[in-house]
């Protein structure tokens, strides 16, 4: 009888380490995920995209996400259209425009990617429109950098 009490005991104890050890990798993940989602998600970006195509011309902006649609936009010439987001922890955030104007019927850019933008554009992610194109600011140099020209 001895032997079944001991063997019993050996099985609890078995059973309790189990248990144990997934309460312990949950906690675990709970506190590496706590960690990403402070070094990543707390870093909060300003998007914006600035009308510099002068002479009173008004531009069309709509951008989106996965997760969020910013909706329909008009900016007015020296005006600017801004929103703040934070990057996910996967690094796949992504927000895309489709962008118009007098010469321009339909315009589709990524304001924002994680893969190219994440160092450029830590804390803000800047886009000039202007009559000859696309200009971007880079956070790293300073400057207004020209990325695209506007299709013929």
């Amino acid at each position: 009888m001895g032997r079944k009490n001991h063997s019993h005991r050996c099985r609890a104890s078995n059973n309790m380490n189990v248990t144990t050890r997934k309460h312990y990798i949950m906690m675990l993940l709970i506190i590496i995920i706590s960690f990403c989602n402070h070094t990543v998600l707390s870093d909060k970006v300003q998007g914006s995209i600035k009308n510099r195509l002068g002479n009173g011309k008004s531009m069309r902006v709509h951008c989106q996400s996965k997760d969020n649609d910013l909706g329909n936009q008009t900016v007015a010439e020296g005006s600017e259209f801004g929103w703040d987001f934070s990057p996910n922890i996967w690094g796949t955030t992504l927000f895309y425009c489709d962008m118009q104007w007098e010469r321009v019927q339909e315009y589709p850019f990524d304001a924002y990617s994680f893969a190219r933008d994440h160092v450029r554009c830590k804390t803000q992610c800047s886009w000039l429109m202007a009559v000859e194109g696309v200009y971007g600011f880079n956070g790293e140099t300073g400057l207004w950098e020209f990325m695209y020209h506007w299709p013929n």
